[in-house]
């Protein structure tokens, strides 16, 4: 088929190599203008403009599509099918009419549970079982268009955003390939009106972690922030970024260092940190840190 991609960070990347992996002609690229970045705040490329380029295709990247200009470009390009996996412009009805199948987003939840910006950190912060991907018909609401295509995975008991983000990458890429091979014969299903909830974006506001909040609460509040923003937590003063935990036994005082292995009690219940980073210094296991900056027990977090 003839497609026009529409994605910006790692997550679309994946989908992206398997669209031109299965063969499908990429008439363009749509991503997010280059934005500064790094020490230097120089420009840098979007993941998937980076990708696209090293690919040989067409890149475009306007800061709007709300223009007739723009609009007229895109339905110039003639495509079959549009296909949108975090791309981070509303699409006009315009754009969302001009493909001859329309617009067909990966989403990375199964709605209508987590329509909106941050499915995969608000699973996991919830406490889901589950997740998955949705190949969804796209139109004007908020994700509320039709699935076509849906697959769950369970979410584990240790897992992070970072590691879920990754495996839910690669189920969009197969799948994606899939609802294009059997597009014809896919019958869209209208999501529900009752289980609908909203992935709102994640505020670094969220971030610091009340220890005296249940263990289970803040346990999936680190690995659901991490790697970005990274739950964080003051040891001696100073900002430590928490990156990855997992439930543990022990009661104390919430915040209170119950072990030489880091284990910190909540309100009810103790997490043990497993990943920690401190400002200016990469992450560490937490045999690690603790050498270059002890923590004993009975202190306080």
């Amino acid at each position: 088929m003839r497609i026009i991609f529409m994605g910006t960070p790692d997550f679309s990347v994946p989908v992206l190599d398997a669209l031109v992996e299965a063969g499908h002609d990429i008439a363009a690229v749509y991503c997010q203008p280059p934005r500064p970045a790094g020490r230097g705040k120089k420009d840098r490329p979007a993941p998937v403009h980076a990708r696209a380029a090293a690919l040989g295709l067409e890149v475009r990247h306007p800061v709007s599509l709300k223009g007739a200009q723009e609009q007229a470009a895109f339905a110039a390009l003639n495509a079959d099918v549009a296909v949108v996996v975090a791309y981070g412009l509303i699409l006009p009805q315009a754009i969302l009419d001009a493909p001859q199948h329309g617009c067909l987003n990966i989403h990375a939840s199964l709605l209508p549970r987590w329509r909106g910006a941050a499915p995969i950190h608000r699973a996991i912060m919830a406490g889901d079982a589950e997740t998955g991907i949705c190949i969804m018909q796209m139109e004007a609401g908020l994700d509320t268009g039709p699935v076509l295509l849906r697959e769950a995975t369970a979410i584990g008991a240790e897992e992070t955003t970072a590691q879920l983000h990754d495996r839910l990458s690669g189920m969009g890429a197969g799948l994606i390939v899939e609802a294009l091979r059997r597009l014809p014969e896919l019958a869209p299903e209208v999501q529900p009106e009752e289980g609908v909830t909203y992935a709102e974006k994640i505020d670094k506001a969220e971030a610091q972690v009340d220890w005296s909040r249940p263990a289970a609460e803040v346990d999936r509040k680190i690995r659901g922030l991490s790697p970005f923003p990274g739950a964080w937590c003051e040891i001696e003063g100073q900002r430590v970024k928490l990156l990855a935990s997992k439930l543990a036994e022990g009661q104390g005082v919430p915040g209170e260092v119950l072990d030489e292995a880091l284990t910190i009690a909540c309100g009810t219940g103790a997490v043990q940190l497993l990943r920690l980073q401190r400002a200016g210094k990469s992450a560490q296991d937490p045999d690690v840190f603790l050498r270059g900056f002890p923590v004993p027990k009975g202190s306080r977090l």
